[in-house]
């Protein structure tokens, strides 16, 4: 478990760059030596003292520095051109990853920066006159030892009281600063290519207007918005203490249950009743639900009972009906439409097909009407997503009656409500909230509210910052929004004031200008780092709630073999330590990691009614392919 402080986050002070030096020294020593050997090996053989000279070589012809310093460059040193003033920096690398020997050392005790637009990322020759100008992104150069293009990959992290600078280029780095000024240039810099970088036009007061919009200025500009709405909801929260957790409480994971699983664990699908399940490649095993998390039944549904083996797992499983049923999505590469498990006989009771209009059409995700829908007993609809379309799918027959599955050869689902749009949405993802209203994320970035009403215009559409959203959530009452990326986490309040005086959510009206900057939920560059350049964001979710008045209290996200988790009361205080002396977006740093042993499939809160008394959560629940833990959330004052 990780420890809501890392290691790197340590401020690099003088008595540690002094012991560095003496470690670079001894370093460069061996190495000089071994550059003179070939100094010596690579000398003019005809240049000799003469005796006018006094036994000294005699005095070369002037020569130019770009002379001098070609000719240096020609005998293959280990050299490097002075930095320039201006565009220099102290470049210290970060060993030994998270153990007690991890430490940072000086890589070079003054080297220059540069940020160059190129499309040789990973090619040392940038004067390639074959470049595609067209393709070109801004990357960073640091000396000869960093090359790597500007992105969120890169997980920067400024210290500004330090003049410090952490960041990601295969492996963990810092560049340390003689001044403020050196400091702030850097910073704006590189913020300027990452803009461009992410929306291919030069950042300016003209391309954030034309990207973000009117509305949403205080997206570009964070220290014009309006975050009363953030500190409004936080007064509301430490006023009531059902929903609050304390800010000053250290909160410690326990774990209360581990076992193992069927291999090929593919996703979690937690129950708010007696039951949750895991559906795997053979089948779906069936766990009860405790107060201490969820413990084996050593029950297993299997596929073949009119699933059939040849179909492999499905890629989605929801659970509807008060839990008695469960419709299993088929793998995109079938497209065979859903089934209908009977959870107490075992059973597939019914394949159904994806139709409008007498046509098969796709579905890339379903999910319950709402938040507690699973619940009710007599639900019969669900909602459906595409790329291009929004839709809800309804099991009864359009003319009122249930179908007769038994003798329905291949029952087709009623396009109940939804809207087929032209073009241009790119939906990747969607969530509901207590009432029914509708978050969707797309390719763009961009999350767009519908409310429960209609499903053909968004009631507010926020804009992307860059990155894919590739899964979202909301809170119950529909007031927060959590969206992934593959490298951070955007958090979203959709209150706002309408013109009556009346608070309402982005849900249920048009938000006008005053919207509150979203804030971003990061990992340190370390821990980016430790979880691997192959590893993104997934699933982040809040705690699960089902009622009204009850308030979701942390959000979890997986990535690689960590589940990271936030405290959300912290995430909404303006006055957290993670905010101060930060530019821009506000960025939230302080997080607990759970450490598994092989990748994590999963990881959420069980449903808030499993919270016993004494802890802030119900307790959490990981599934990896192998195993399922599940961990107990207690606090200490």
């Amino acid at each position: 478990m990780g420890a809501a402080h890392s290691q790197e986050d340590l401020e690099i002070c003088t008595s540690d760059e002094e012991e560095y030096e003496e470690y670079e020294e001894r370093r460069d020593g061996q190495e000089e030596s071994e550059d003179e050997d070939k100094f010596e090996d690579s000398r003019d053989d005809t240049l000799a003292p003469s005796p006018s000279s006094g036994g000294r070589l005699p005095k070369p012809p002037p020569s130019s520095l770009d002379d001098v310093d070609a000719k240096l460059k020609s005998l293959k040193l280990k050299y490097t051109p002075p930095p320039s003033t201006q565009n220099s920096a102290r470049l210290f690398r970060y060993i030994n990853g998270n153990t007690p020997k991890a430490k940072w050392i000086t890589a070079e005790k003054s080297t220059a920066y540069s940020f160059v637009k190129t499309s040789q990322v990973n090619e040392e020759d940038d004067d390639d006159k074959n470049q595609d100008s067209e393709n070109e992104w801004w990357v960073l150069k640091v000396g000869s030892k960093i090359r790597e293009k500007v992105s969120e990959e890169m997980q920067l992290k400024a210290y500004k009281d330090q003049r410090r600078v952490d960041f990601v280029a295969k492996g963990v780095w810092a560049l340390k600063f003689a001044t403020a000024e050196g400091f702030a240039d850097y910073v704006n810099s590189y913020n300027g290519c990452l803009f461009e970088n992410n929306h291919g036009v030069e950042l300016n007061e003209a391309s954030k207007a034309k990207i973000f919009g009117k509305d949403f200025i205080g997206w570009a500009n964070p220290e014009a918005a309006d975050d009363s709405m953030w500190e409004d909801a936080d007064d509301i929260l430490l006023k009531s203490p059902q929903s609050a957790t304390p800010l000053r409480d250290t909160q410690d994971l326990t774990e209360a249950f581990e076992e193992a699983t069927s291999e090929g664990i593919h996703s979690l699908a937690l129950g708010a009743l007696d039951n949750s399940f895991l559906v795997g490649d053979s089948g779906i095993q069936v766990f009860k639900n405790m107060r201490q998390g969820i413990q084996g039944k050593g029950v297993c549904v299997n596929f073949e009972a009119g699933y059939g083996k040849a179909h492999s797992a499905p890629r989605k499983a929801l659970l509807m009906r008060a839990e008695t049923n469960m419709l299993l999505m088929s793998p995109m590469s079938q497209n065979r439409g859903i089934h209908q498990l009977d959870i107490e006989t075992g059973k597939v009771i019914s394949e159904w097909k994806f139709e409008k209009d007498g046509v098969d059409i796709s579905m890339s995700d379903i999910t319950n009407d709402g938040k507690g829908a699973q619940l009710d007993p007599s639900a019969s609809t669900f909602l459906g997503l595409d790329n291009n379309r929004l839709c809800r799918w309804d099991m009864r027959d359009r003319y009122g009656m249930v179908q007769d599955l038994a003798a329905a050869s291949a029952p087709v689902l009623n396009w109940a409500q939804g809207h087929q749009f032209s073009r241009g949405t790119n939906f990747q993802c969607f969530a509901t909230t207590g009432d029914g209203s509708i978050v969707v994320g797309s390719l763009d970035g961009k999350i767009r509210l519908y409310s429960s009403n209609t499903m053909r215009q968004a009631k507010t559409a926020f804009p992307g910052l860059g990155a894919p959203v590739t899964h979202v959530d909301a809170t119950f009452d529909g007031k927060w929004i959590v969206g992934t990326t593959d490298t951070y986490l955007i958090v979203i309040c959709t209150l706002f004031t309408d013109k009556a005086g009346k608070t309402k959510t982005g849900f249920e009206g048009r938000m006008g200008n005053k919207i509150a900057a979203p804030r971003l939920l990061k990992l340190r560059p370390l821990d980016a780092h430790l979880a691997g350049s192959n590893n993104k964001f997934r699933n982040a979710q809040f705690s699960w709630v089902t009622e009204d008045g009850k308030q979701e209290r942390h959000v979890v996200a997986t990535v690689g073999k960590f589940s990271v988790i936030w405290n959300f009361q912290q995430v909404k205080n303006g006055s957290h330590e993670c905010y101060h002396d930060q530019e821009g977006l506000k960025k939230c740093y302080c997080y607990k990691i759970v450490l598994r042993n092989e990748s994590i499939v999963d990881s959420r809160f069980m449903n808030d009614n499993f919270a016993i008394s004494g802890s802030p959560e119900a307790p959490l629940v990981i599934a990896t392919p192998m195993k399922v833990s599940s961990f107990s959330l207690s606090s200490k004052r």
